[in-house]
């Protein structure tokens, strides 16, 4: 099913990649470094998404426990990330493959011009057969601006590089009907939807190092559909895991995209981790929005939430306070509250302009 695939996004996590004695495990990289260079002799470009560097961190500064501090968890990463990128770089080079160190924060991909050239960067080394490794920035980014786990950093990624196939590599096999280290009757789950709501009551929590567990993994798998690529959860201490998926082998849990991939514009609206502001429409536009695919107008609208620029991507939500959608908005929150509930074509005489017909135009909105 992947062998025409060009693209993967390969994620691995801090529990499969480090030991809280030890730190870096050295013979998984020169596994999965073996692996990718494979990969790469197949035709297939890897964007590698490695988790690690605070664990590693912790290791180089002697810290036995992961710290609560922000800024003591940022000097683990900073000083992490030099051992981590090191090691990828000695192992990459017992294959002849450059790798380039990439680190992002959730600003990065909120704001549109920083995510356009952070595609053409990645683009750039994947065409000049570099192997971009991508983490999060955590020397630098706090609670406000994170993306929380590199599950939904990858899945990000995915969608930023256009990847056929997400491989979210694991200290686990897969996804199971239940925990199978408390319940002898779990059975793997060889293949189900991405974005099925039954999975979720499946799925257990991150353990010590790392901050995700299966549910973020899920999550990512839902992200990555969006620009239609195949998810795959599975066991990365298997010497020829990534082999295995590129001939098809049923290893792991595969999660397929069951909605038409939409728009790379729309992919990166609907990215958004962290929005603050919100748009609360009534029944009628929230029946037209999810029904007819509209665009939102004004006369829809009963309340505006927060603040926001022309530009901004805000949330839309019914008078429940359920969201409907998300979408990049027309005017600022000044202007958008003067015109709440009228007619479009009396915009100019409230505004003294109009720029547009609508607050979020259906181009620029996405709607679940």
């Amino acid at each position: 099913m992947l062998k025409e695939s060009k693209v993967w996004v390969v994620k691995i996590g801090s529990a499969l990649l480090t030991h809280p004695k030890s730190g870096l495990n050295k013979e998984i990289i020169a596994n999965l470094t073996r692996q990718i260079a494979e990969l790469r002799t197949q035709g297939v470009a890897v964007v590698l998404v490695s988790s690690g560097s605070i664990a590693e961190g912790l290791h180089r500064l002697n810290i036995a426990q992961r710290p609560k501090e922000l800024h003591k968890l940022q000097a683990a990463a900073a000083t992490g990330q030099m051992g981590l990128i090191h090691s990828y770089e000695q192992a990459f080079n017992q294959h002849n493959i450059i790798c380039a160190q990439v680190l992002l924060t959730h600003a990065d991909l909120a704001n549109r011009m920083r995510y356009l050239n952070a595609r053409r960067t990645l683009q750039t080394l994947l065409e000049m057969d570099a192997v971009p490794i991508i983490n999060e920035n955590d020397t630098v980014v706090n609670d406000e601006i994170r993306f929380g786990d590199n599950d939904t950093l990858a899945a990000l990624v995915a969608n930023l590089v256009k990847a056929d196939a997400l491989v979210i590599l694991t200290d686990q096999d897969g996804l199971f009907t239940a925990d199978p280290s408390k319940d002898t009757s779990a059975i793997l789950i060889h293949s189900d939807d991405a974005g099925d709501s039954k999975l979720e009551v499946m799925a257990g929590e991150g353990g010590e190092l790392g901050t995700g567990g299966m549910v973020t993994k899920l999550y990512a798998a839902e992200k990555a559909a969006r620009s239609g690529a195949i998810t795959i959860i599975t066991n990365g201490r298997n010497e020829h895991s990534l082999s295995s998926i590129l001939n098809g082998d049923k290893i792991g849990t595969w999660l397929f995209p069951v909605q038409e991939k939409i728009a790379a514009r729309k992919q990166w609206i609907a990215g958004h981790a962290k929005i603050d502001s919100q748009i609360v429409v009534d029944a009628g536009a929230a029946k037209a929005l999810k029904q007819t695919g509209s665009s939102l107008l004004p006369i829809g609208v009963k309340a505006i939430k927060g603040q926001f620029t022309q530009g901004d991507v805000v949330l839309v939500v019914d008078e429940q306070g359920n969201e409907i959608g998300r979408g990049m908005v027309h005017y600022d929150a000044q202007a958008a509250q003067k015109i709440i509930g009228l007619a479009s074509d009396k915009i100019e005489s409230i505004l003294g302009y109009a720029d547009e017909p609508e607050l979020i135009h259906r181009d620029n909105l996405v709607v679940y």
